[in-house]
């Protein structure tokens, strides 16, 4: 009796089987399909990680950010952060120079350990890396400057601290680097000495500089120091004496001055500033006297011409009143 019901069960559970295996599988794909539906999506641009061996660099342009694409339950997913999940690629099993491609992996972390049917896709999925060594050298820091100081005021001198920084990246593009510079340092306005605190800016994502990334400028700036010449001055006859008459066979000179730009534009020179002096002279006769240059104290005198001048005396008559 038992043995009659067992293959009376059998027969029907194989009877129609392709119908009842064809349902089967379509109630699988629905509940797979209505599990697909009700996942959400989050998307998430991270930095992409590097792993090299020894001394290898990566050494040419390569995607320094990837986008993520994370499925799973709403509740589930929207607590992951994007410091949650860490992308990156593993070169590391390579020893020399050369461009080499790779997957790009993805690690889980934090929030996003232990979610039942998390998805995570990765766009690009691989990339293309060139690596070369990695070499380390010292080089000058270099300020950058911008706008102009007061008019009239120069920049005589300035130091940086520190005056160099040390850089290390791969060696095809640290051997080209002799300087790093600083951010602009505004002059715009200035007339008096000022330090200011200020950026070294990288401008090779590659390279990394070693140590504090902020230097010391502190300038020295003084009235700019200039050269004018005065033509067509007039020279004046001083010191004859009574009775006497003076007749200069030149008339006219030339000075060439260096002072400071100020005090120079703002210079008008008078008729005291070329002279000659007869003060020793007591009879008539024609005699070469030098010239005189008074200048104002703050000017140096770099040349002056002629160097000097024929004079003649004669006595004062009543016609030269």
């Amino acid at each position: 009796m038992a043995s009659w019901k067992y293959d009376k069960l059998l027969d029907r559970l194989i009877s129609n089987w392709p119908a009842k295996v064809l349902s089967l599988v379509i109630a699988i794909l629905l509940s797979m399909f209505h599990r697909i539906s009700i996942l959400e999506e989050r998307y998430f641009s991270v930095p992409l990680k590097i792993e090299t061996s020894g001394d290898l660099l990566p050494s040419g342009p390569y995607p320094k950010v990837v986008r993520l694409i994370v499925k799973g339950e709403a509740n589930a997913i929207y607590p992951i952060q994007e410091s949650d999940v860490e992308a990156y690629a593993d070169l590391s099993k390579f020893t020399n120079p050369g461009l080499y491609r790779a997957p790009i992996q993805v690690e889980k972390k934090g929030s996003a350990v232990g979610i039942a049917n998390l998805e995570i896709q990765v766009d690009p999925l691989e990339v293309m890396i060139p690596l070369d060594h990695s070499l380390t050298k010292q080089v000058p820091v270099t300020p950058s400057f911008r706008g102009y100081l007061e008019s009239g005021y120069e920049l005589s001198n300035y130091t940086l601290e520190p005056s160099q920084v040390t850089i290390y990246g791969p060696v095809n593009i640290v051997s080209g680097i002799n300087d790093v510079t600083t951010d602009y340092i505004e002059l715009t306005g200035r007339k008096e000495n000022f330090s200011v605190a200020t950026k070294i800016v990288n401008k090779e994502s590659l390279v990394k500089i070693e140590g504090p990334l902020t230097v010391t400028f502190s300038a020295t700036i003084q009235q700019s120091i200039v050269i004018r010449t005065f033509e067509k001055l007039p020279i004046i006859v001083s010191g004859l004496k009574n009775g006497l008459l003076a007749r200069p066979q030149i008339n006219f000179g030339t000075v060439k001055l260096q002072g400071s730009q100020l005090d120079l534009d703002a210079y008008t020179p008078d008729s005291s500033l070329l002279s000659v002096d007869c003060s020793e002279i007591d009879k008539e006769g024609t005699y070469l006297l030098p010239l005189i240059v008074t200048a104002p104290k703050n000017f140096i005198v770099l040349r002056y011409e002629p160097l000097e001048i024929p004079v003649e005396i004669v006595k004062q008559t009543g016609g030269d009143l």
